[in-house]
């Protein structure tokens, strides 16, 4: 019986765990910079869970390095572009350049075996937005 109780229990949590979104925040701010010298990549994809459906390793991934308020005063642009996504949510460019650190996967396919290279980065972003702010990072011009 107690085998069964922990398995049902470790399935609900895992159901639970598919359901929750994370927030654009939690994905993709790292502000200020987390000081890990070695591995960023690879600790802070596990730090933060970054993985795509199925539990396989996502092939790249960004860190933008700014204050959430900066990022999300892009969505107050009266410049909206085409998303590359098709999204129903509208896109925003910044009209600054942000510093960045971008992952790009070099080994493995399921998480959390996954291997990363880091790339820091400077740029400018582009965002989907709701009325909250910032909600889907679409993408980097250098």
């Amino acid at each position: 019986m107690v085998i069964i109780f922990l398995l049902l229990l470790f399935w609900e949590n895992e159901m639970h765990e598919e359901a929750r979104m994370p927030s654009f925040e939690q994905l993709n701010v790292d502000y200020p910079r987390t000081d890990v010298p070695m591995r960023y990549c690879n600790y802070m994809i596990l730090q933060r869970v970054i993985k795509e459906p199925g539990n396989t390793c996502k092939k790249e991934h960004v860190f933008i390095h700014e204050r959430p308020r900066k990022i999300n005063a892009i969505c107050t642009s009266l410049e909206k572009l085409p998303c590359h996504n098709h999204s129903t949510f509208p896109c925003f460019q910044s009209r600054i350049k942000f510093k960045m650190t971008a992952c790009e996967l070099i080994e493995g396919t399921r998480y959390p075996v996954c291997r990363y290279h880091i790339s820091p980065k400077e740029g400018f972003i582009l965002v989907t937005c709701s009325d909250i702010g910032a909600i889907n990072f679409q993408g980097l011009i250098e």
